[in-house]
């Protein structure tokens, strides 16, 4: 998948206001090692490093855009690697923190995926992970009701993007199986206020829009966009408009 870098930060305030909120339980201790599953542009990893003072930090990323643009977060403390996470979690390294802000929405299967992930964490070592709640945020569900009518079901190979996202009680409980002496688990809503229906469309557009645009035969991939902002335009119809972005923040000590 394509990421475009450009188009994801319009949103910057509002993507990057789940991280304050992730970081506030982790204990910084001295000297730990950490890892950044999914680091993006690399901007929070560099506020996660200079967040946990003492640390060294590791940022993976499987897009070579994302990752262009972390050179000016990178420095002894703080460093990148082009890698996805499934090749991450196959390596046998383990870390004292593992991080992970608004990615593993992309990865199938959330019940082994996050014991994949707790099993890579040291004894005494730490997870703060935040996550999309997908299937209740709209934009998500107009998305995939679009995407199961015709003519643009058959122009995707009937394929939509199911979301792997559990419930709230679910992480927890996974947490709880997998030993966590201490557990914090939320969800909370981070309000996007829409001047316009494109305001939402370009919010969409930087993240969950990008494999269907990549997917869906050319010849009706305007149409798509067209008829994508029509949905959003008849279920939002007062501006400026407040849009209730749910995200599930979990942490767990070890």
């Amino acid at each position: 998948m394509r990421w475009n870098p450009e188009q994801y930060i319009i949103f910057k305030k509002e993507r990057f206001a789940p991280f304050y909120d992730l970081i506030t339980p982790i204990e910084k201790k001295k000297g730990i090692q950490a890892i950044d599953l999914g680091c993006g542009t690399g901007e929070l990893t560099r506020k996660l490093s200079d967040y946990l003072e003492d640390a060294l930090v590791t940022g993976i990323d499987a897009s070579p855009e994302m990752l262009s643009q972390t050179s000016p977060f990178a420095n002894d403390k703080t460093i990148f690697l082009q890698r996805d996470i499934q090749e991450q979690l196959d390596r046998d390294e383990k870390w004292d923190l593992i991080f992970s802000n608004a990615v593993l929405q992309w990865i199938p299967d959330h019940e082994s995926l996050l014991p994949a992930i707790i099993r890579r964490i040291n004894p005494g070592g730490q997870l703060a992970i935040q996550i999309p709640a997908q299937n209740d945020n709209i934009l998500n569900i107009l998305i995939l009701e679009l995407a199961q009518e015709e003519p643009y079901a058959k122009a995707l190979n009937y394929w939509k993007k199911e979301s792997p996202v559990l419930r709230i009680d679910d992480y927890a409980q996974l947490l709880f199986e997998s030993g966590s002496k201490k557990q914090e688990v939320m969800q909370k809503v981070y309000p996007i206020i829409a001047q316009s229906p494109d305001d939402l469309y370009q919010f969409i557009a930087g993240s969950t829009l990008i494999p269907y645009l990549e997917r869906i035969d050319p010849e009706v991939k305007e149409d798509f966009i067209r008829a994508y902002k029509e949905k959003i335009a008849s279920h939002t119809k007062r501006y400026p408009a407040l849009y209730s972005f749910k995200r599930n923040i979990l942490y767990a000590a070890y």
